[in-house]
């Protein structure tokens, strides 16, 4: 039997824009001739499964269609929810359309994640169909290679089957406690979990009956035209806002983990996206795009909608101006040397991998004291996203007329 994937397309994009009413989801932004979700519709074209169900809302139908049309997919199904509702009740109502079967595994992706080398994502799963169960839940965690905080982790010890058992979950610990963690062997929780329908379906009634009851009737009484089913909203709005994690893996002990060593992103903060752009920069850097200034030089890596993405090179003992800006936010990551930063009355340092948020309007400041380069990949955030939108307050070049 393949495997049927659900994949799971209702964020908002909030933690990427905190500071804009209208937020960019993050799986349909367009980062240079693809989206997330086109990456992970991508990755579903595998002969190993069957087609693809989306839970997703109103609001997003009509980009999700348009991403189903351009991968050319001719069979799936999209489940509306009428209002959020958390991880919990979309992976369940997506599971009970009646045209899926009680033994039937599924796979449920997050529309919004990078995943690379899934060569070895698509074996592992080859491999594990034959150990689940009508009880068992798999989840997929992740080699960490840096603590975070963005991150819940699992701990689990392999037991007489083979399996690795899931003995402890740990939700997003501050980034001290997440190397210790790192250090015991912990993995990152993905998100990304592989059932059968059935197990699903044992584990809410048993964990979650409310939530149960509430998403078979609302399916039922759903309207379903050209693929879709609309929710009933009068019954779906009585279900209880729960994350599948809370609802049912916090609950139940029988749980298995997939461990796989791969690059894996779910790009949920813009040092994700910067570091993505750098690993990938090749793919971006034009030489047009490179402006030299006294201090070293940049190249404008990618312009996106309201975001632009470029590359700062400081030489050594380079420094630029005192400035500040009217109409953009801006986010550095640092890939190379250790800057001093300027930020309003604060001065600092700061290292490799380490970032820092320029709010619009703050007076700050890049120095290079040392004898190596310093390269920092910057995001700028706003409306207007153009050098003319710098006020120098300082200059050791002599730019302030």
């Amino acid at each position: 039997m393949k495997i049927r994937p659900v994949i799971l397309c209702g964020g908002s994009g909030t933690r990427l824009w905190p500071e804009k009413k209208e937020h960019q989801a993050k799986q349909f932004i367009d980062f240079g001739n693809w989206t997330l979700l086109g990456k992970t519709l991508e990755r579903i074209k595998a002969p190993l499964f069957d087609y693809p169900i989306i839970s997703t809302n109103l609001k997003f139908l009509k980009d999700v269609k348009k991403h189903l049309k351009k991968y050319k997919f001719k069979k799936f199904k999209i489940i509306l929810e009428p209002s959020k509702k958390n991880t919990g009740p979309a992976i369940l109502s997506s599971a009970l359309i009646k045209d899926i079967p009680e033994k039937q595994p599924l796979i449920f992706l997050s529309a919004d994640h990078i995943i690379e080398k899934t060569d070895k994502f698509n074996r592992e799963m080859k491999r594990n169909i034959k150990n689940l169960t009508n009880k068992n839940i798999f989840i997929f965690g992740i080699k960490p290679n840096f603590p975070s905080n963005q991150f819940g982790y699992f701990s689990s010890k392999k037991n007489n089957k083979g399996l690795n058992k899931v003995s402890k979950f740990l939700e997003k610990p501050d980034r001290s406690k997440a190397k210790k963690i790192i250090k015991r062997g912990g993995y990152w929780n993905s998100g990304m979990f592989f059932i059968r329908k059935d197990s699903l379906v044992n584990n809410f009634k048993k964990y979650q009956k409310n939530t149960y009851t509430n998403c078979l009737l609302s399916l039922k009484k759903s309207k379903y035209r050209n693929n879709i089913y609309y929710l009933n909203k009068n019954i779906f709005k009585k279900i209880i806002s729960k994350s599948f994690d809370y609802a049912i893996l916090e609950k139940t002990k029988d749980i298995n983990a997939i461990k796989l060593d791969i690059p894996w992103s779910d790009l949920g903060s813009w040092k994700e996206i910067c570091l993505m752009y750098n690993r990938n920069k090749a793919k971006y850097f034009k030489k047009q795009n490179t402006f030299y200034r006294p201090w070293g030089r940049y190249t404008n890596l990618y312009y996106g909608k309201n975001f632009l993405i470029k590359e700062l090179f400081v030489k050594p003992k380079g420094i630029l101006s005192l400035q500040k800006h009217f109409h953009r936010s801006e986010h550095w990551v640092v890939t190379q040397g250790k800057p001093k930063i300027t930020l309003n009355n604060k001065n600092f340092s700061i290292g490799l991998n380490q970032t820092i948020f320029i709010p619009q309007g703050s007076i700050h400041r890049i120095k290079n004291p040392n004898t190596k380069p310093v390269k920092i990949i910057e995001a700028q955030l706003g409306s207007i996203l153009k050098e003319t939108d710098i006020v120098r307050y300082e200059d050791v070049y002599g730019r302030i007329s």
